[in-house]
């Protein structure tokens, strides 16, 4: 498969590639489609190959927050951690575009790790990675503002899908900053009036300055 292939660890280990083929199960997803949600079991680690994934964590009084998304050659570490320690998701994977995942099993993943040193160098990568962007998380929430929290957000999402209209409503933005919907759609108006972005129903142009 071309998109494993493609990851920087996998290159020099055709073998690992052909094992990850030959194990995993592929299957084909929809945008807002759920592939883990929080208290399920981990029985298999998931390893996007075409679209992205964003990861949630919900708060007792039913407020969410995002976390990271999971691009394309990347996985969930904390399915990972998770899965290897046979405890339950503390997370919800969602799918923010269309995507193609493969799943390998969790038996596998421990196989994997004793026999292929890039294997070990994949799942450290994206550790550091998530473990950055985590910090980047609780800094925004400590130090920022809401509206630069979201206007960092919006352009995060551009970033992703390479185009500056989102279809999304308040509503979704606000579960993703943890934040109230009124509160968005003042700041949203607020940003509009100063040419931040453009306003549609259910959709968001941000404007490039």
């Amino acid at each position: 498969m071309e998109e494993l292939q493609q990851i920087t660890e996998f290159k020099t280990s055709p073998e690992l590639v052909a094992k990850l083929q030959q194990y995993s199960i592929q299957k084909t997803y929809k945008a807002g489609d759920i592939i883990l949600n929080e208290n399920a079991h981990i029985r298999s680690i998931p390893i996007v190959t075409k679209g992205t994934l964003k990861v949630i964590r919900t708060e007792e009084d039913g407020r969410e927050i995002l976390l990271y998304y999971i691009k394309t050659g990347e996985s969930c570490i904390m399915s990972f951690l998770g899965g290897l320690h046979n405890e339950t998701s503390k997370v919800k994977a969602e799918v923010e575009d269309d995507a193609e995942i493969l799943f390998l099993p969790l038996e596998k993943v421990s196989l994997f790790i004793k026999e292929y040193p890039q294997w070990l160098d994949y799942i450290f990568r994206l550790y550091h990675k998530r473990f950055e962007e985590l910090l980047e998380v609780v800094n925004a929430i400590a130090f920022k503002k809401v509206d630069e929290r979201m206007l960092d957000l919006l352009h995060k999402k551009v970033e992703l899908t390479g185009n500056h209209t989102l279809n999304i409503t308040h509503e979704q933005l606000a579960n993703e900053l943890g934040t109230a919907r009124v509160v968005v759609s003042r700041l949203l108006k607020q940003l509009e009036e100063i040419g931040k972005v453009k306003l549609g129903r259910n959709k968001i142009v941000l404007v490039e300055n």
